[in-house]
């Protein structure tokens, strides 16, 4: 297992005001997994990419990543495995590159430590993500994807067993965000890293073996892809209902927490036209637990 979060919290101190980020938030990731965090601003998925990164520590709970035990690691060591352990890819390109190097160098740079084959990994890096022919150019002579590209083989310069990827696609066109995500699959395949991505990119669905949607600093439900995808690709090779096998490559389960409780997506809702109450009818029959819409003298 790489990644397990039993009960995390995380508290932020304003003046005189508490905000809860994460209540009690438990999720496990394992290694070599392909997953996608998803949720609206404020949700948490942030603050969660935060703590994985060990740029922020958890205010309780437990969160163990490879084996360490976040919470009690000496701020030594939190450095430590943010240089070797962890790969970060920005949505914003100022926070991944440096403007007035090429992309050769800006890959090589977090390599100085690791001595002699600094220029070796960084052109093996470039080859990964198909930019060894613009190697040379300096970022202005570079595209947002392209830039983007550069940035993943600067993540994964020190081998890192874990990548975090914060919304990756959010300033590229559709076109190359699908690239993008093509990318992260083939380095997720061919080199078992571990990869998590907060996106609110729709085409991501198709991209990820799971997707984890976060709802008031909770896991509120899972999709979980339905097929392989050699069999994915090989049933839409032969149908032409493209958006239809697209809907249905995942199935989706709303999480059970300790004490029984379960958040359902408004969208369920509202479809059984439940809007405005905070009440729900349930039926047991044939061992399945029905919801619908309350009476109208309830």
């Amino acid at each position: 297992m790489m990644i397990h979060c039993e009960g995390l919290v995380k508290i932020y101190k304003a003046a005189d005001l508490e905000v809860f980020a994460l209540q009690g938030l438990d999720l496990t990731v394992e290694s070599g997994e392909l997953m996608a965090i998803i949720g609206n601003s404020g949700s948490g998925k942030s603050t969660l990419l935060n703590l994985l990164g060990g740029l922020d520590r958890p205010s309780a709970g437990q969160l163990t990543i490879d084996g360490k035990n976040m919470l009690k690691m000496s701020e030594r060591d939190l450095v430590k495995y943010k240089r070797e352990s962890v790969g970060f890819v920005w949505q914003n390109n100022a926070r991944n590159l440096i403007p007035y190097l090429t992309a050769l160098e800006n890959v090589e740079l977090p390599i100085l430590l690791k001595g002699r084959r600094k220029r070796a990994r960084a052109l093996e890096l470039l080859e990964a993500v198909d930019l060894l022919h613009r190697k040379h150019n300096k970022l202005h002579e570079l595209s947002g994807g392209e830039q983007q590209r550069v940035a993943i083989a600067i993540a994964l310069a020190n081998h890192p067993k874990l990548l975090l990827a914060d919304e990756p696609t959010g300033s590229v066109d559709s076109k190359m965000a699908d690239q993008i995500l093509d990318l992260f699959r083939k380095l997720n395949r061919t080199i078992g890293i571990t990869i998590v991505i907060v996106t609110h990119d729709p085409l991501l669905a198709r991209k990820v073996d799971r997707v984890v949607a976060i709802r008031d600093g909770k896991i509120s439900s899972e999709m979980l892809r339905r097929k392989s995808y050699k069999e994915e690709f090989e049933e839409l090779l032969n149908s032409s209902e493209q958006e239809q096998i697209q809907a249905q490559s995942h199935v989706e389960y709303a999480i059970l927490d300790r004490a029984g409780r379960l958040q359902i997506p408004a969208s369920y809702l509202e479809s059984i036209g439940i809007k405005n109450s905070n009440k729900v009818k349930l039926e047991l029959l044939d061992g399945k637990i029905l919801l619908a819409p309350p009476d109208e003298h309830s």
